[in-house]
């Protein structure tokens, strides 16, 4: 029987440390993403969106301190040119428009039902919230930009759970590779890592968009993303090692 020499079996631990370490360091991104996300971004969303919806329109008259107002002007813009560029990746719907106080261009998530019908030198009506052009009106059609306040505090949430939980992974992760290098047992990538990353990858984007489609609160999105992620985390880290 032959005894490992010391330094040989210390070398062998340096590495994996130093990968625990990292981690542990990593996760701290996005555990302060997961802070900002529910102490800061939700609260702010959900505050301008009630703002704007409870928001009257401008009493008649010139703008007293310009566009930043807390209410809904109707102002006539210029059409300059518009982008209707529809890709599987990166669509690009913009519109430039030109006026008395404003010059710019407003970005749409869809070509329709104004947008495409656009063309330079018509006259738009634009309603101005707080300096944003939040939507155009001509002929009837009308639609919001992107800068209008929409009610999705789903996706918010959602991001944020999914940076929480992609924090406690790596913390996990790490500390096993701290504490036991040569022995991390399922805390491995090919073992549960990969499974872990991907399903809370998909129950983001899944579970986000389903919630925003159906108007649930942001509370389910969260709580439905803890119990698929934390679930399939509990079989994946029990399962053999040699059934991966």
């Amino acid at each position: 029987m032959t005894t490992e020499p010391r330094e040989s079996t210390a070398s062998r631990t340096v590495a994996p440390r130093l990968l625990g370490l990292l981690l542990v360091l990593v996760s701290v991104v996005p555990a302060a993403g997961c802070v900002l996300a529910f102490a800061d971004w939700l609260p702010t969303g959900v505050a301008r969106y009630e703002e704007y919806r409870t928001a009257e329109r401008c009493a008649a008259g010139p703008a007293p301190g310009g566009w930043r107002e807390d209410c809904l002007r109707e102002v006539e813009l210029d059409v300059v040119g518009t982008v209707v560029e529809s890709r599987a990746r990166n669509s690009d719907y913009q519109a430039t428009v030109s006026g008395e106080r404003f010059r710019g261009e407003l970005d749409f998530g869809d070509p329709g039902p104004l947008l495409n019908t656009l063309r330079a030198g018509d006259r738009v009506v634009a309603t101005v919230w707080r300096g944003d052009v939040v939507a155009l009106a001509k002929d009837g059609l009308r639609q919001k930009t992107s800068e209008e306040p929409r009610d999705e505090p789903q996706m918010t949430a959602a991001g944020g759970t999914g940076l929480g939980l992609l924090a406690l992974t790596g913390l996990a992760f790490g500390a096993v590779r701290l504490v036991a290098p040569r022995r991390p047992g399922p805390f491995t990538w090919r073992r549960s890592g990969r499974t872990l990353f991907f399903t809370n990858l998909g129950a983001v984007f899944g579970v986000g968009l389903v919630t925003v489609w159906t108007g649930l609160p942001w509370q389910v999105t969260t709580l439905t993303i803890l119990a698929v992620v934390l679930g399939v985390g509990h079989f994946s880290l029990r399962a053999p090692a040699g059934s991966r």
